[in-house]
């Protein structure tokens, strides 16, 4: 029996693909089992000829630079496929829109904004994704969003035919994103102002300190774990239950940022879902407040025969 790698290199695919590749290598966590295949596309054109070579039923996960994302240590089954600086194309267009692709990192995009006096992008800058991840979860930092830039995005489907759709045929909320089923997204369009771009830099630098300063960047994380309650902060409710430092196996809350779960070494996947799960189950007890993850937990909690 053919192999999906061989079909697919049959089908004249590019890109690399591997097998059994460890998870832990393409997340923010550090942590995680393996993924039976991993495709890292050449381009788009490569993608969408990928996804032609799949059989219709196998399952895919997609992934940017996996800052929002928990691997179960069993790892996963079917497909990952890989654009972060794969769909790497970033251009200014004449009608003075910017065309991002998924792959481009969101700091990349504040940077390449400023340095051309585009503003209103400066949060971007803080968002340790992709962009396909942004426009996935409505990502944003420091009071800014990522679907308020959106004119025009990009998606493909299993049969790898592209689609170009407008903000209206989503359903866009507080890091929630819901649109057409059995789509992902491979680039956007983007609409900033005209303005300073030494100014804009300033601004950038500025946020970048201000997250060194309040949040635990020295250590493997997700970033923010839960989004923040109506009229609250997760952050609050948690040291407010006393677990700040709060430890299971190597994963730890943080003692700077409490709504930071950190790997302080040598913590599994397991390790980090069970003190999320605590983290939940407290706050919940003692505030009557149920958190939300930001973060997505895929694969399978324990290893599996393949």
């Amino acid at each position: 029996m053919i192999s999906l790698v061989e079909q697919a290199l049959i089908g004249g695919v590019r890109g690399e693909i591997r097998q059994d590749e460890p998870m832990a290598h393409h997340n923010s966590w550090r942590a995680g089992g393996r993924a039976d295949q991993f495709f890292m596309p050449a381009d788009l054109e490569d993608l969408r000829v990928f996804l032609k070579s799949l059989p219709p039923d196998e399952e895919l996960l997609w992934i940017g630079l996996g800052s929002n994302l928990l691997v179960r240590d069993g790892g996963i089954r079917g497909t990952v496929i890989c654009t972060c600086n794969r769909l790497k194309r970033m251009s200014l267009l004449d009608s003075g829109r910017l065309e991002v692709q998924a792959g481009v990192p969101c700091a990349h995009v504040a940077k390449f904004c400023a340095d051309r006096d585009l503003i209103g992008g400066e949060f971007l800058a803080g968002i340790p994704g992709t962009m396909g991840g942004a426009l996935a979860m409505n990502a944003g930092a420091f009071g800014g969003e990522t679907w308020r830039l959106v004119r025009e995005v990009t998606t493909v489907n299993r049969s790898g035919e592209l689609r170009q759709r407008t903000p209206g045929e989503f359903e866009v909320g507080y890091r929630s994103v819901r649109g057409p089923a059995g789509e992902w997204f491979v680039g956007c369009q983007l609409e900033l102002e005209k303005g300073d771009g030494a100014e804009s830099r300033n601004q950038i630098r500025g946020l970048l300190a201000r997250r060194s300063e309040t949040q635990p960047t020295q250590w493997p994380s997700c970033g923010s774990v839960f989004r923040n309650p109506e009229g609250d902060f997760s952050a609050r409710l948690i040291e407010a239950s006393g677990l700040k430092g709060y430890s299971i196996g190597g994963a730890q809350v943080s003692e700077k940022h409490a709504n930071f779960i950190v790997n302080t070494g040598n913590a599994s996947a397991a390790d980090i879902e069970a003190l999320l799960l605590h983290v939940k189950a407290e706050v919940l007890r003692r505030h009557g407040v149920e958190l939300i993850p930001e973060v997505k937990i895929v694969g399978t909690a324990v290893e599996e025969s393949r």
